[in-house]
C-alpha cells in the first residue's frame, strides 16, 4: 500500500490526546460469553484518506471495516475472511478484507454514492436495497474458502452480520458500531463492539449481556470525548466478571505493492503481454481497489528476463 498522508493538523492534535486505537479481546461470565471492544478513531481516518472519501462514503466503509476488524478475534492461525455487502440500493455495497494478523482492508462498490439529496441523518437503511450479505473465510491450511451467505435483511450493517452468523453459523452474535464527525466533517471517534456466546452458556448469562450490550452509549461520541476501552468493558459488563484475554493492534493496511502486481501481468499470456507493449500506455497504471494506491509500470519492465 502506498500510505496517503493525514495531514491535517487539527486531526494530528486530535491524536495525540486520545487514547490509543486498539482492540481489546475479553471474556464474560466465566468464559459464557467472549466479546471484542475496538477503538478505530485513526483507523477509519487511515482508511478515509486512501480513499478520499465522502461523510456518507466514510460512513457506510467505517463502519463495514469497523464490523469487520470485529471478524479476527474468531480467527485462529493464518486466517483471513471477506464480508461483502451486495446491495440494490445506491451505495451498491462493499468489500472488506480482515486478516488474523490485524490488517483490514476494503473499499465500496460505487464510489462517490449518489445522491438525490443530502442526507437528514445517519441512517443507511436508505442507501442499501435487496441484496446478500457474503462471509468468505479462508482458514489456513484448507484448499478451498468456505462461503456462507445470506439475504440482507435489515439494511443495516452490523444487525446483518449478526443475523449471518444466527442464521449461516448458528451462533447468537452481536455487533455495534459507530463513528462521530465534528461539525467540519472529521472524524472525531470511531468504535465497534462484538459480543458471541459460547456453547454451553448459561442462559442467564446470556441475558444479562444482551441486557448491557443493549445499554451500550454511542461508541463514537464516547471515543470522541475521551473514553477509553476498559471503562466500557468493566462499567458496562461489570455484573459479568469480565476478565481481559488480550489486547491487539488493528491497522488498516494492505499488503498490495508494485512488485506483486509486476509479477502477475508478466504471469499473463505472451498475446496479452504483446498486445500492451504495441498499444500503451506507457508506463501501465494499475490501481488496487483495496487501498486505492496507484502503481506505474514502464513497458519495458513487462520483458520477463529482467
Amino acid at each position: 500500500m502506498i500510505p496517503v498522508a493525514i495531514d491535517d493538523p487539527v486531526l494530528q492534535e486530535r491524536f495525540s490526546t486520545m487514547h490509543p486505537d486498539g482492540m481489546t479481546v475479553f471474556l464474560l461470565g466465566n468464559g459464557d460469553m467472549r466479546g471484542a471492544f475496538f477503538h478505530g478513531t485513526r483507523f477509519v481516518s487511515t482508511m478515509r484518506a486512501q480513499h478520499a472519501l465522502g461523510l456518507l462514503e466514510t460512513m457506510v466503509l467505517g463502519q463495514a471495516c469497523l464490523c469487520g476488524a470485529l471478524l479476527i478475534p474468531t480467527m485462529k492461525g493464518r486466517d483471513r475472511s471477506v464480508f461483502r455487502y451486495d446491495t440494490q440500493g445506491p451505495a451498491a455495497g462493499f468489500s472488506v478484507e480482515a486478516s488474523s494478523d490485524g490488517k483490514v482492508r476494503g473499499y465500496l462498490l460505487q464510489n462517490p454514492i449518489p445522491l438525490e439529496k443530502e442526507p437528514e441523518n445517519w441512517d443507511l437503511a436508505p442507501y442499501f436495497g435487496e441484496g446478500t450479505v457474503t462471509v468468505i473465510r479462508y482458514p489456513e491450511g484448507y484448499t478451498e474458502p468456505v462461503t456462507g451467505k445470506i439475504e440482507i435483511m435489515h439494511r443495516n450493517i452490523a444487525l446483518d452480520l449478526a443475523e449471518y452468523f444466527l442464521r449461516s453459523e448458528q451462533t447468537a452474535t452481536a455487533f455495534n458500531s459507530g463513528i462521530q464527525f465534528d461539525r467540519e466533517g472529521r472524524v472525531s471517534g470511531a468504535g465497534a463492539l462484538f459480543l458471541q456466546t459460547m456453547p454451553g452458556a448459561h442462559p442467564d448469562i446470556v441475558a444479562a449481556a444482551e441486557h448491557a450490550f443493549a445499554a451500550a452509549p454511542s461508541l463514537g461520541q464516547w471515543f470522541a470525548e475521551g473514553g477509553d476501552r476498559e471503562d466500557i468493558i468493566f462499567g458496562l459488563f461489570r455484573e459479568l466478571q469480565p476478565v481481559i484475554a488480550l489486547e491487539r493492534s488493528i491497522t488498516f493496511d494492505c499488503p498490495c505493492n508494485r512488485e506483486t502486481f509486476l509479477s502477475r501481468i508478466r504471469s499473463l499470456g505472451e498475446a496479452e503481454l504483446s498486445d500492451m507493449r504495441s498499444t500503451g500506455p506507457d508506463p501501465l497504471e494499475v490501481y488496487c481497489h483495496y487501498c486505492s494506491s496507484v502503481y506505474h509500470i514502464p513497458l519495458k519492465e513487462l520483458d520477463r528476463s529482467i
